[in-house]
């Protein structure tokens, strides 16, 4: 049997702390999708060839982009942040971008047209590169999936307005650590999360 082709990816575990708990966001994915069905997910999904070509108007650390190039095919390894911070708008509506005050040329891609339509242009400030993952053999879809800590102070747009979401999330929800464990998961999703947990209470968040 052929193998499946591994395919790059990103994913984000967006952080909210304006309560008394801090909360991720987390949403539902569909039963008929072909990875991971009905399960819980953070936003998140391969990256395009597109993003390659995006500018990030703030990028995180250079321990956080050199640790990115580190076995990877893609290059630039900042494709990595540009198709998370794409992911996250396309599956909640939600934007980490920053205010464009000069001309910047979209890229030919109707999810980054609309992005780049409201004023704002892509950032990864303070992004966290904090786990690796690789979708074991023998499944149909088989992933190389870079997963990230974010701040959601740093979003742009309202925290509780997913109106611009596209239907491949649905029960799109901010819920606490222990409210999440409680949802249907994905193995690795259960071990990222506990990782993401121990980092945001420790309050010690990585350099990278």
């Amino acid at each position: 049997m052929q193998e499946t082709e591994i395919r790059d990816a990103s994913s984000v575990i967006i952080v909210r702390e304006d309560g008394s708990v801090p909360k991720v966001l987390m949403g539902q994915r569909g039963k008929a999708a072909a990875f991971m069905p009905n399960k819980f997910v953070f936003p998140g999904g391969a990256v395009d060839p597109i993003d390659a070509d995006v500018k990030l108007l703030s990028q995180p650390n250079e321990i956080c982009l050199n640790r990115l190039k580190e076995h990877s095919n893609i290059n630039p390894s900042h494709a990595f942040l540009t198709s998370a911070i794409r992911e996250i708008w396309e599956e909640t509506g939600l934007m980490f971008g920053e205010k464009i005050y000069k001309k910047f040329n979209s890229p030919d891609n109707e999810s980054w047209k609309n992005f780049f339509k409201s004023g704002y242009g892509p950032s990864a400030k303070n992004f966290r590169f904090i786990f690796r993952a690789i979708t074991p053999p023998n499944r149909t879809r088989r992933f190389d999936a870079r997963f990230f800590l974010a701040d959601a102070n740093l979003i742009s747009s309202h925290l509780d307005d997913f109106s611009e979401a596209s239907d491949e999330l649905s029960h799109l929800q901010w819920v606490s650590f222990e409210e999440a464990r409680k949802l249907d998961l994905p193995f690795i999703t259960e071990i990222v999360l506990a990782e993401a947990e121990a980092l945001t209470f420790k309050r010690g968040l990585p350099d990278s």
